[in-house]
């Protein structure tokens, strides 16, 4: 560390930053404790050294704490608290809105996204209160030219708290612009809510070069399709290019950093100015004087990206360090640059893209060296031959392999020391970026200069625009076949679940054991060695208990839901239902991804709602289930008919029928005989039985749906009750309850539209029952644990839920789960006199 000095100042900063993270502390405390230790570091001289770390931690402390805290007593978290409220804002547009794209039912519909600085609210009979915060605002359509940032602006919507993940593994949006120290969300119906206050002075420069720019990186295209927009957004960091569907090769295929003004841009753009400067011999102190006011000048006119300023940062330093005739050490310019970055922000340290620039840094400063000895030892020629004696295919040929493997081997650095990351935020892992990458950053390096060159041309010489900007379209064209080529290689990417904080130290503690070389060193050896072993048992600790339980969530999708049902001891993976196809292509995807799932045992299509199944289709692409099981009625639903034709001709589908058991379910309504009026008469209706306790799941049974079903099984009994809310009656009625008697009941409901939001005569009417009522409108996704006959319910939003009281029995005993040694008897739901006809053959998954 003597050679490394700022290491530990860094690494003691960023502790104190991620603690005062995990345990919140009062501000004033952490500031007077650090000027304590501060003041003792100064008197005490003999002991400075000793006291250096305790004040860098308190300093990351106090300064994480200081920016998050509620300081003014104006802050909008002490005006609103958690209520919504109906307000006029007032305040300065901190950027430039911008435009999303989203696509539901086939229909394009665009959003305008803009952030406030906020210094004047009205709501009820308050008028002009003074306010301080950033309110992150999104408005149905395009706001016009006009608005840009810098200006004064009043609003009028609806401002609350930002919406946190609909479900486990689904994005938190409120924890994101919560490290962007934004706490509240407004929702403007039409930009006609929006109002210029004081027109300011002329569009900023940022803007006015974007326009220009866009328009020459066009010169001589025929068309603006997705080459050109996505050239805008690599060079220009123009955020509207980048909808869920172009940007989803990228993603798979491991190759998405090049989007972002990032490490790869600010130094290829170093590079090559201070390339152009040393061809003409300029020395190494003026370099400095000319790159770093133009790499600064490019992150200001492309918008003061958070990305592209770390970027910025650390290529000054380095820069700096290298114009100076420092010594080079690397690890002590990253630490720096780190330093630097979070004393401006703190929170920086929480974002994907700070973890990422840094760890793939800090992993090629690492791993590079030992993976290009292990290179040169495999490229080693025969010493005793000189090269003069060596033909030139030979000396061409070992040149080339030389350039492959060593861009392999730096992909492969960047690739190893990113997994655990990438898999954190974006569940996925991507042997395919290796190859990805080989190509795509050379091509987009390639694109990136084309695009550099018609900036610098376009003003004077705009016939050698076209050509760069042809040239430019050809390398991004190839840049998205390669991309979509390797996204879709058998085996290329994989969907994989968040690790915890054992997986991370665990894997972590491998790799730089094997690249640090501490197996060989004895004393180390024995260290790592006790270390990854502790870790290990850790975790197979945790595995064990993951697989010895089994989980049902649950996730609310817009008058739809999607039920998922793991059982990891056996292997099962059942989804039932999963919404229509813009929710299946978001939330159900998104959340099935983010429990590490490629493919599934089985997919339960209830009824011909296309609320419920309308993307039973593009899940089954996605997910490959090996079996999808339907009712034996048929329905009106041309989506739902579609697809049940679609996978009876692959052979998939399976008729399911009462008293059918699909693994531990068993299947208790319809019959193929039933008549009914409409389809929630009609759904598949199962009994489960995880772990000993049952599970009724209704989907959107229907009072005569619930009237047929108590006509088969008079005696039918459930611990926990799964219903929707049918279109035309009420769901779960006294009459079924009183005969079911649950212990807790969860109804998928949905705020919008409101014909799928639990009403106010529901509401009163469970309310009054003895067991607790979940509304997956209040509480969000839901998810279920059984273990052992006992069961806990975990939701979303836990602040909102209910608390999960058991019902005591007339013994004053809980009874909230069966027993373990109780068995669970199908006699007990056979209707008195008559026979539940049994199939003879169980499904089995």
């Amino acid at each position: 560390m003597k050679n490394q000095p700022l290491v530990a100042v860094a690494l003691l900063f960023m502790g104190g930053v991620a603690l005062a993270d995990s345990v919140p502390l009062d501000w004033r405390v952490l500031l007077a404790a650090s000027g304590f230790v501060l003041l003792l570091a100064c008197a005490l001289t003999r002991y400075r050294q000793l006291l250096l770390a305790p004040l860098l931690i308190l300093a990351g402390a106090t300064a994480l704490s200081v920016r998050t805290a509620a300081i003014s007593q104006h802050d909008l978290r002490i005006i609103f608290g958690n209520k919504p409220e109906i307000v006029i804002l007032r305040g300065t547009l901190t950027e430039t809105p911008y435009q999303r794209v989203y696509e539901r039912r086939q229909k394009e519909s665009v959003r305008t996204i803009a952030f406030v600085s906020v210094d004047a609210v009205s709501y009820g009979n308050q008028t002009n209160v003074p306010a301080a915060g950033d309110v992150a605002i999104s408005t149905t359509g395009i706001l016009p030219d006009s608005f840009y940032a810098g200006q004064r602006v009043e609003i009028n919507g609806v401002i609350d708290r930002p919406v946190g993940p609909p479900a486990e593994g689904l994005f938190d949006y409120r924890k994101y612009l919560g490290r962007l120290g934004i706490y509240y969300q407004a929702q403007a119906s039409s930009t006609n809510d929006w109002r210029v206050l004081a027109p300011g002075s002329a569009r900023p420069l940022a803007d006015r070069f974007t326009d220009w720019a866009q328009s020459a990186l066009a010169l001589g295209l025929p068309n603006i399709d997705e080459p050109v927009r996505l050239l805008w957004a690599m060079s220009l960091g123009w955020k509207t290019g980048l909808s869920g569907d172009v940007s989803e090769p990228f993603m798979r295929s491991g190759t998405m950093h090049v989007f972002a003004i990032s490490g790869l841009h600010i130094a290829f753009i170093t590079l090559m100015i201070v390339g152009v400067l040393r061809c003409f011999a300029v020395p190494r102190s003026f370099c400095a004087l000319v790159v770093i006011p133009l790499i600064w000048a490019y992150t200001g006119i492309t918008g003061w990206q958070a990305s592209a300023i770390r970027s910025t940062i650390m290529s000054t330093v380095i820069v700096a360090g290298w114009s100076l005739q420092r010594p080079s050490a690397l690890l002590n310019s990253l630490a720096a640059a780190a330093f630097i970055i979070l004393i401006w922000d703190p929170q920086q340290l929480f974002q994907p893209g700070f973890q990422l620039s840094f760890g793939v840094v800090l992993s090629l400063a690492l791993m590079a060296p030992v993976l290009t000895r292990w290179k040169e030892q495999l490229l080693q020629p025969d010493p005793f031959l000189p090269d003069a004696l060596r033909s030139r295919r030979e000396r061409w040929t070992r040149a080339g392999v030389n350039v492959v493997l060593t861009g392999l081997t730096t992909s492969l650095a960047a690739w190893l020391g990113s997994i655990p990351v990438v898999a954190y935020y974006f569940h996925f892992l991507t042997p395919s970026s290796l190859i990805a990458n080989l190509v795509v950053v050379p091509l987009s390096s390639l694109a990136l200069l084309s695009n550099m060159a018609t900036l610098a041309v376009a003003g004077w010489f705009p016939f050698a625009a076209e050509l760069f900007n042809h040239a430019g379209w050809a390398f991004m064209s190839a840049m998205i076949s390669v991309s979509q080529f390797c996204a879709d290689m058998p085996g290329g990417c994989f969907n994989i679940q968040a690790p915890g904080l054992t997986i991370f130290f665990l894997y972590y503690a491998i790799l730089i054991s094997v690249m640090a070389g501490w197996f060989r060193i004895p004393r180390v050896r024995d260290w790592s060695g006790l270390a990854i072993l502790a870790l290990a048992a850790v975790w197979l600790l945790q595995w064990r208990n993951e697989r010895s339980e089994t989980r049902l969530s649950l996730l609310p999708l817009h008058g739809g839901e999607a039920i998922y049902i793991e059982r990891p001891a056996a292997g099962l993976r059942l989804l039932v239902d999963g919404g229509d196809e813009n929710a299946a292509g978001s939330s159900t995807k998104q959340f099935l991804r983010a429990r590490g799932l490629n493919s599934l045992s089985a997919l339960v299509l209830t009824h011909g709602d296309i609320r419920q199944n309308g993307g039973a289709s593009l899940l089954q692409a996605t997910f490959p289930a090996k079996s999808i099981y339907a009712g034996p009625l048929k329905f009106r639903s041309p989506a739902y008919r579609r697809a049940v034709e679609e996978f009876q001709t692959h052979g998939l589908l399976k008729i399911l029928r009462r008293g059918d058991h699909l693994d531990h379910w068993l299947v208790l309504h319809p019959e193929e005989k039933d008549k009914f009026k409409q389809a929630d008469d009609v759904p598949l209706v199962l009994l489960g039985n995880p772990e000993g306790v049952k599970v009724l799941l209704l989907s959107d049974l229907s009072q005569s749906g619930q009237n047929m079903l108590l006509a088969r099984d008079p005696d039918l009994r459930a611990d926990i009750v799964v219903s929707g809310i049918p279109k035309n009656s009420e769901p779960l009625v006294d009459s079924f309850l009183a005969v079911v008697q649950p212990r807790a009941v969860i109804i998928c409901d949905a705020l919008f539209p409101a014909t799928e939001h639990a009403s106010r005569s529901v509401r009163s009417r469970l309310a009054e029952k003895p067991f607790p009522v979940w509304y997956t409108s209040d509480s969000g996704g839901l998810t279920v644990h059984f273990k052992d006959g006992k069961w806990t319910i975990d939701s979303a939003f836990p602040a909102i839920a209910p608390q999960l009281k058991p019902v005591q029995s007339e013994k004053d005993e809980p009874v909230a789960s069966l027993r373990n040694d109780e068995s669970f008897d199908w006699d007990a739901y056979r209707p008195k006199g008559r026979k539940l006809q049994k199939r003879p053959v169980d499904i089995q998954l």
